[in-house]
């Protein structure tokens, strides 16, 4: 049986990261003028906080328009909340977690230490070109050969 694709396979390692101490309206330039719809926090060390996304955009918003901001530091902005993945988590499980959250990318960890980001574009460009390498067993059912051995499909 093939090895499973795992995070360490698929994630981008050179990912646009932002600081918690940073200014709001800086990291929201950032956002804008590398087209992503989120980054992740990271402290001097690399170690992960959270993530700011358009959504921490839309809420700082909103509270702006209703209420006085008592700063404009990043990190009352950050979901310290945020999915999060290891580098060891297969293909398979990642598409499940995009499929039970909302979250647009899943940044990856290896004791607390950002290394990469998978967005859901990766995904599909990893199970694309598993598909496209997967052998044919003379049959229209379609799985990926390298995340399930055939005899362990459910449907056969």
């Amino acid at each position: 049986m093939t090895q499973p694709k795992l995070a360490r396979d698929i994630m981008v390692d050179r990912v646009v990261t932002l600081r918690p101490d940073m200014d709001m309206f800086e990291a929201i330039g950032l956002l804008l003028k590398h087209r992503i719809s989120g980054a992740p926090v990271v402290d001097a060390d690399g170690t992960f906080i959270g993530v700011f996304s358009e959504m921490s955009c839309l809420r700082m918003l909103v509270k702006a328009a209703y209420e006085q901001l008592p700063t404009t530091q990043l990190f009352a902005f950050v979901e310290t909340d945020a999915e999060t993945i290891d580098e060891d988590t297969d293909l398979l499980t990642i598409a499940q977690r995009f499929l039970s959250t909302e979250t647009r990318r899943l940044p990856v960890l290896s004791d607390g230490k950002l290394i990469g980001q998978i967005s859901r574009r990766d995904v599909l460009s990893a199970a694309h070109s598993l598909m496209a390498v997967a052998p044919d067993h003379g049959t229209d059912l379609l799985y990926l050969s390298s995340t399930r051995d055939r005899s362990e499909v459910p449907i056969g």
